[in-house]
């Protein structure tokens, strides 16, 4: 059986450390990025099955991270979610827009993240 592989990334460490307990604990294989640019250059050396990234971030926010693995072959259609503490109806209007395939909202609910996991993985 092939395991998952979730990129995250998050300039919190202790976010990072959150994400990856919960998501390494349901089985997941998790690679970690500290900022967008380390996130989209893992990513173009790594097909990932889902990215999971942070909005406000050093270098390259997450909202440029998600436009530019669209840009990607490998990230046209690969599942991608925005995990924030944005709450502006016009973020989140920005963020489909830019590609994003979900939400949701920091702190996260370990429980509700991995019912969002599942459902965009199919």
């Amino acid at each position: 059986m092939k395991i998952t592989q979730i990129l995250i990334s998050d300039d919190s460490t202790s976010m990072r450390q959150m994400l990856a307990f919960t998501l390494t604990q349901a089985r997941y294989s998790v690679t970690e990025a500290d900022d967008g640019e380390q996130a989209l250059a893992l990513a173009k050396e790594h097909p990932f099955d889902l990215v999971i990234t942070d909005i406000n971030m050093p270098k390259l926010d997450g909202l440029a991270l998600v436009r530019e693995l669209r840009t990607l072959p490998a990230y046209q259609f690969k599942p991608i979610l925005l995990l924030t503490t944005e709450t502006d109806p016009e973020k989140k209007l920005l963020a489909k827009t830019s590609g994003a395939t979900g939400w949701i909202n920091k702190p996260f609910d370990p429980d509700k993240l991995l019912a969002a996991i599942r459902k965009v993985l199919g």
